[in-house]
């Protein structure tokens, strides 16, 4: 059922309140559909909700808002090492990822607790802790608007890329993600402790680290977890979309530049690029903590940026991010690309 000027309030982290002109939640590809089919609402523009993590609404919606309410979990056996586990778009990506650990199937455990849902995963190539989603993906399940046909997606197609994919460059509104499949092992599990905070977390909670034979799957999530809970603040309880910004990559060469001013810029090689933290950068900034009107840095994590009051619009957490973003780019000459979609 089509509803009208409905408030977006719950359907985004942010909890930011603007209203949709035309709003429908559905159940099914079937009514996903008939939804889209709906004549007076055909020349609109469409706006598809999941866990609505990972977008910043700016302003009234003037289209239709359509909350995507797929679910269901199914799970093939390829052989004693190897399962395929597929989730519909609609599941919720922690407890996805807890499914999958209570059965003992590994590849996600570094991924835990990233808000959102399944759906949205791949768009984003969500990462955390050395791990992406294109280390894992099989393919996934599209709706193409165009013709409304179902098709498959592999991983060559999705074009996965850092925090990106064909789902948010020459895809971007051409498909809707109805379901996706994971490529998971069941015995004999990829056990990486070198991750900094992962290896300190889990000498903290006394896991012998010496041998990753004496790590699980499950401890990996645990540290994971408690790492997060410690840096990111709860959406549930303060607005935000966890990383507002995306690390930037620049050239070897302007990183040498930065290191002669910067001695301390932290940077992580990758070929001819370095990556360099964007919080630190923030931080660096002065920013870390910050708070203009409604808006505030995180004062933990200063790549977050929260609805510190309850009271922000999209407008003013949107003019606040473009305010860190030319703090940055003027001392250190790093423009930040936000992670985050503006609608």
């Amino acid at each position: 059922m089509i509803q009208e000027n409905i408030s977006l309030k719950p359907y985004n982290t942010f909890g930011v309140d603007v209203s949709a002109r035309y709003f429908a939640e559905v159940n099914s590809v079937e009514e996903l559909i008939e939804t889209l089919k709906f004549p007076k609402t055909q020349t609109l523009p469409l706006l598809f909700l999941g866990g609505g993590s990972n977008i910043l609404l700016t302003k009234t919606f003037d289209g239709l808002a359509i909350l995507l309410n797929l679910k269901g979990i199914k799970e093939e056996i390829i052989d004693d090492n190897l399962v395929l586990v597929t989730a519909k778009s609609g599941e919720n990506w922690h407890q996805f990822v807890m499914f999958c650990l209570d059965k003992n199937y590994g590849g996600l455990e570094n991924l835990s607790l990233i808000p959102g849902n399944v759906g949205t995963s791949p768009m984003q190539n969500i990462g955390a802790y050395g791990t992406e989603i294109k280390d894992i993906f099989e393919s996934c399940k599209v709706l193409n608007l165009d013709n409304f046909e179902i098709e498959t997606l592999n991983s060559e197609q999705c074009k996965f890329g850092y925090r990106d994919s064909v789902f948010k460059q020459e895809g971007k509104g051409k498909y809707v993600i109805l379901e996706v499949t994971f490529r998971l092992t069941t015995k004999v599990h990829r056990i990486d402790v070198e991750y900094g905070a992962i290896k300190s977390e889990l000498e903290n909670m006394g896991i012998d680290i010496s041998t990753p034979l004496n790590v699980t799957i499950q401890d990996i999530s645990k540290a994971v977890i408690s790492i997060r809970q410690s840096k990111l603040p709860d959406p549930k309880v303060i607005g935000n979309a966890g990383s507002f910004f995306k690390n930037p990559t620049i050239p070897v060469s302007q990183f040498e530049t930065l290191k002669q001013q910067f001695e301390n810029i932290p940077g992580y090689p990758n070929g001819v690029f370095v990556k360099v933290p964007a919080g630190w950068l923030i931080e660096q900034a002065g920013w870390k903590g910050k708070q203009i009107g409604n808006v505030a840095s995180n004062q933990l994590q200063a790549l977050v940026i929260i609805n510190a009051t309850g009271n922000a619009t999209g407008k003013e957490i949107f003019d606040f991010s473009t305010m860190i973003i030319d703090s940055v780019k003027e001392k250190y000459g790093i423009e930040l690309e936000r992670e985050v979609n503006i609608i």
